[in-house]
């Protein structure tokens, strides 16, 4: 009985360590362009029976409830939250926020990722990419700026407009799509605010902002990060108090078991 009460509060120690690592990275990333928190979630593991509801007693009554004993608690998943961040502006041309459902689409090598950072630059090519420390991904369709723009524009829909030098006509450069999942909790983070598809995300249903349920972009604003930090500062604290609480059980079963082993007979 106090091995398993050990063993029970062991697995709280290790699911709430663990809960530490998901607020300690949503903390970390409080001022990340497009970062979405996480959570942890908990389930109880399995149950001994020592009597099941509903077994007879010495009468021949059915006993309404059982005896049994539960052996812990174990991480059932982590799950992002991918809920609005606030839209911030910035003034700069190129910085693009979503504001509603959606991800913008950029691919590298053949790889395709999605991503809410709107922190858009060109290349050496005038290509519209997003850039991040090790790398520039190639928006999904392209889009090339000339080399003589003097002003470019981006409409809630997503047309890229530009006026080059020695014109006033706005000349349209592309389009920006965005996509949603059915299931955006189930993409995969590979860093770097991006993430690809998984056969729990489904897939990708690319169309123009504002229609098919996607949101709209917004020129001139990025998307903040949606952690919280006064929310994930209590949770951390809950989550202390918690590890405190198991590693008191442990002790006090190590202390039991330290009595049962002094006993002596006389």
């Amino acid at each position: 009985m106090l091995y398993r009460a050990m063993n029970s509060a062991a697995s709280g120690m290790d699911a709430y360590i663990f809960n530490l690592d998901v607020i300690s990275n949503n903390l970390a990333n409080a001022g990340t362009t497009g970062f979405k928190r996480s959570r942890a979630n908990f389930e109880d593991s399995f149950y001994q029976y020592y009597k099941p509801p509903g077994t007879q007693d010495n009468q021949g009554n059915r006993m309404p409830e059982g005896i049994f004993a539960g052996l812990g608690v174990r991480v059932g998943a982590t799950q992002p939250d991918f809920t609005q961040g606030s839209l911030l502006d910035t003034g700069r041309r190129l910085d693009v926020a979503i504001s509603g459902e959606g991800f913008f689409q950029v691919t590298e090598g053949g790889q395709t990722f999605y991503t809410r950072n709107g922190q858009f630059t060109v290349n050496d090519t005038g290509t519209l990419v997003l850039a991040t420390a090790n790398r520039g991904l190639i928006i999904d369709p392209p889009i090339t700026v000339p080399n003589d723009v003097i002003d470019i524009g981006i409409s809630a829909d997503g047309i890229v407009s530009a006026t080059q030098a020695g014109s006033t006509q706005l000349q349209q450069l592309g389009q920006l799509n965005i996509a949603r999942f059915i299931n955006p909790e189930g993409l995969v983070h590979v860093g770097d605010t991006l993430y690809q598809l998984s056969d729990a995300s489904g897939q990708p249903q690319l169309g123009q902002p504002g229609t098919l349920g996607l949101g709209t972009v917004r020129q001139n604003y990025l998307e903040a990060s949606n952690t919280e930090p006064v929310r994930e500062l209590v949770d951390l604290i809950k989550t202390q108090r918690n590890v405190e609480f198991n590693s008191q059980v442990v002790q006090a079963s190590d202390q039991l078991l330290q009595m049962v082993a002094q006993l002596r007979r006389y």
